[in-house]
């Protein structure tokens, strides 16, 4: 009965950081899609991997990853239009594969008390392209590591222990970054209790602002009527705690939502009259995803600790760093992780090399362009058709919400989901987020009409699925 209970109570925990793993539509698309290799290779997994929420159960399985591509076991070749933000500049870069063998060859480990060129040379490169005077820095193997380390940084120089995140933020899966996160599937069940003086704040999302403020016809919202309640908000609450160490965001929400102009800089003054250290978690953001090397570069603030990761090994290799300002180096005589990998040299090789891919081929200017067509071809979709509710992003950081009714906004979350399978069956994958936003984080490598025929597919997948549901 015990068991019955937490699997039920869990079953109804709401879906925010992807699509879930165990629908009735996912079965019967696995059913008629998967092949036997498929279903083996399956089956061995989910008989070894313990069972999670939006992971296993998976949906597929890969055989091949190659550029913006990857391949099932069938031979079916999809557009990956996810990718968990890894691969900004493709999957399988030659140079980068080149670039990692060589250091293979050269030097394949460093034991962590000896330093290592390549761990030198990315750091200076790190605190080049970062933002204004953030220069010192650790490395750690993922970014949830990373934002802890963040969070130990602001302790020590705060001398404060309290944190002030977002509402479904997600900022890693430990204990630590899951205190920090905002969804209930990464703070609930096994992860209580949590870290204490954790506190949470409503975030921007001004197509569903929560504390009730319209926006006009265009989405964009009415800042002389709401005065950017959304950050007046942040300031009361860090105003009202009197001790808060570090407020910890995404700039740019992932889910996807924009801040509305000037919250940023609302939020930055917040901090300095408070005495609270400003984080910006650009795991997912950085490195050119928005169309600039970071998504506060939008907002034209600058953080005291900048995290980043995700796409930082090139899709091949796993590493995150925490990047600050060199007044915040206070704590020598303490370990922030002491990470076995830190500087290992070839996660930093690759690191190092990644970012002078995306800076020799343009890849941030790509995005940007190609994420201005995406929302142009976007905005026409919307216009004829009703089930588009709003369109936002930056470069290619894109979502596209799904609604029953654009009067009353109610989610549309099941067209959403027959959305995606739809597009899978024509060769492209995306994610859902919040139940009914369909999730767009293309390479920084996609051309235009690779763009416009996802676009092409996301449109026909609208189409037939809502041509079923009036049949």
């Amino acid at each position: 009965m015990e068991g019955w209970f937490v699997t039920n109570s869990m079953a109804r925990v709401a879906q925010s950081e992807s699509d879930t793993n165990l629908t009735g539509r996912r079965a019967e698309w696995q059913a008629r899609v998967l092949d036997g290799k498929a279903r083996d290779i399956l089956a061995r997994d989910e008989r070894y991997f313990l069972r999670q929420s939006v992971s296993t159960p998976c949906l597929n399985a890969i055989a091949r990853a190659e550029g913006i591509w990857i391949e099932d076991t069938a031979g079916r070749r999809y557009m990956d239009f996810h990718g968990n933000n890894v691969h900004h500049i493709g999957y399988g870069h030659p140079r980068l594969k080149a670039a990692i063998a060589r250091q293979m060859d050269e030097l394949p480990f460093a034991p962590r008390r000896y330093a290592c060129d390549t761990a030198a040379r990315l750091a200076e490169k790190l605190a080049a392209i970062a933002p204004a005077s953030l220069s010192k820095l650790l490395f750690t193997t993922g970014g949830s590591d990373a934002n802890e380390v963040a969070i130990k940084v602001a302790r020590i120089a705060t001398g404060r222990f309290k944190t002030l995140s977002f509402w479904d933020a997600f900022h890693g899966a430990g204990f630590g970054a899951g205190a920090l996160s905002g969804e209930a599937l990464f703070r609930s069940g096994p992860a209580a209790p949590l870290v204490a003086g954790a506190s949470h704040v409503a975030p921007f999302g001004c197509y569903r602002c929560p504390y009730g403020h319209p926006v006009d016809g265009a989405g964009q919202p009415d800042l002389a009527r709401c005065g950017l309640a959304c950050a007046r908000m942040v300031e009361y609450v860090l105003e009202r705690e009197g001790d808060i160490a570090a407020l910890i965001a995404e700039p740019a929400r992932a889910v996807p939502f924009l801040p509305p102009p000037g919250y940023w800089k609302a939020v930055r003054d917040a901090c300095h009259r408070h005495g609270t250290l400003l984080i910006f978690d650009e795991i997912p953001t950085g490195l050119g995803k928005t169309g600039r090397m970071f998504a506060c570069e939008h907002d034209e603030v600058v953080p005291d600790i900048l995290v980043m990761g995700k796409a930082l090994g090139g899709g091949i290799l796993p590493i995150a760093a925490c990047i600050t300002r060199p007044e915040l180096d206070v704590a020598g005589e303490w370990a922030f992780g002491h990470y076995t990998h830190e500087k290992n040299p070839v996660t930093t090789r690759a690191a190092l090399t990644t970012i002078e891919i995306i800076e020799d081929e343009g890849l941030v200017e790509n995005a940007a362009r190609v994420g201005r067509a995406a929302l142009a071809r976007l905005d026409a979709m919307k216009s004829r058709n009703a089930a588009i509710g709003d369109v936002r992003g930056r470069g290619l950081l894109i979502g596209i919400e799904m609604v029953r009714d654009r009067t009353s906004k109610e989610p549309d979350r099941d067209l959403a989901e027959a959305v995606m399978y739809g597009a899978l069956d024509r060769g492209l994958s995306f994610k859902t987020t919040m139940g009914n936003v369909l999730t767009l984080t293309p390479p920084l490598t996609v051309t235009e009409a690779e763009m416009m025929q996802a676009l092409a597919i996301i449109d026909e997948a609208i189409g037939e699925a809502t041509r079923r549901r009036s049949a």
